[in-house]
């Protein structure tokens, strides 16, 4: 019977040498230790020999399945690692080649793209950028700007107010008076940014975004604005446009200008259809932004600072990013710039 047992043994460890993956050891682990195994049905039949064959048998027959089991479970083992590292360099994926399919490429917002655009412009002219809160005093937005305590635009009706002293601002133009509390003369900066009133329609809405430009120096004239104006409209709008400016009112220029650039759509306003233009209504010109020479009265709340109104000049202009863009890509209605609709925003 050992003899047998010591067959059953030497059988069984070279079907594991042989078996290469770990469900053919699997299938050599049912052959030799399963149930109907003879090596299992040797040690269930040990009470049936004679008393003396039954302590050498009964040993040999477990030393000979304990030896297969552990021979089993370290093959096994050493076969799962394997197969493993084959499975990982078989699926290795290589993150430097490109996806598939490939990710679609996101892009800035028009209004982004449009303040950007504006900004190079002033930045290539020499002014810096600046940016300043939307949660405003009444100081800064309204008495420093020498608004008329009565002005409409103080209104609870125009102007979201957080308090009777805090608003959320409706200009970009606080940042007038704040620059120049920081800084003494001479000053050249923009102020992009977002701007708040109650009024909502075709072409307003409540929230929307401004840039602020000012200029502060010695002998400076409302020619200075006209040419800086001139070489803004030809940067964004093209080389051949004319600027012209109107008079106009603002509480903290004077004098105040309204400034009109030659329309882009049509010739004596009258399109290449022979059709009336749209845009510029056959006027031949486009009110693009307000402007104007800033008040004295402006640069007496930073005298103490070094802006002298008897020895310092300067012009200060606003525009809307919404409108800018608008008149550049021919947009009817600009709420389109706000519903997030992915086949509009595509075109730009």
């Amino acid at each position: 019977m050992n003899e047998r047992i010591e067959q059953l043994l030497k059988a069984g460890e070279e079907a594991v040498a042989k078996a290469s993956t770990t469900d053919q050891l699997e299938e050599v682990r049912i052959a030799y230790l399963g149930r109907k195994a003879e090596l299992p049905n040797i040690l269930r039949g040990v009470a049936e020999l004679p008393a003396q064959e039954r302590g050498p048998v009964g040993r040999a027959a477990n030393e000979a399945r304990k030896q297969l089991e552990v021979l089993l479970d370290e093959r096994i083992a050493a076969l799962a690692v394997g197969e493993l590292d084959s499975r990982l360099a078989a699926d290795r994926i290589d993150v430097t080649l490109p996806a598939d399919p490939l990710p679609q490429t996101g892009r800035l917002h028009l209004l982004t793209q449009t303040r950007r655009e504006i900004e190079d412009v002033f930045i290539g002219l020499g002014f810096n950028v600046a940016d300043g809160p939307e949660v405003e005093t009444v100081y800064y937005n309204f008495d420093a700007l020498n608004h008329d305590s009565m002005h409409p635009a103080r209104a609870h009706s125009d102007t979201f107010y957080v308090s009777d002293d805090v608003l959320l601002r409706t200009h970009t133009s606080p940042m007038q008076v704040r620059a120049m509390e920081l800084q003494p003369p001479p000053i050249y900066l923009i102020v992009p940014g977002r701007v708040y009133r109650r009024d909502s329609d075709v072409t307003h809405t409540p929230q929307f975004h401004q840039i602020e430009g000012l200029a502060i120096d010695e002998d400076i004239t409302l020619a200075d604005l006209k040419g800086t104006l001139l070489a803004f409209a030809r940067a964004i709008f093209g080389a051949e446009r004319e600027v012209r400016l109107r008079p106009h009112f603002f509480p903290f220029t004077e004098p105040s200008v309204e400034v009109d650039v030659s329309c882009f759509n049509c010739t004596d306003g009258v399109t290449a259809g022979g059709e009336r233009c749209s845009i510029c209504k056959g006027t031949s010109w486009i009110e693009i932004l307000g402007s104007g020479m800033v008040d004295p009265n402006v640069l007496g709340y930073v005298a103490d600072n070094g802006y002298d109104p008897e020895r310092y000049q300067g012009f200060a202009f606003g525009m809307g990013i919404e409108r800018i863009a608008m008149l550049k890509h021919g947009i009817s209605d600009l709420r389109l710039l706000y519903d997030n609709d992915i086949r509009f925003l595509e075109q730009f």
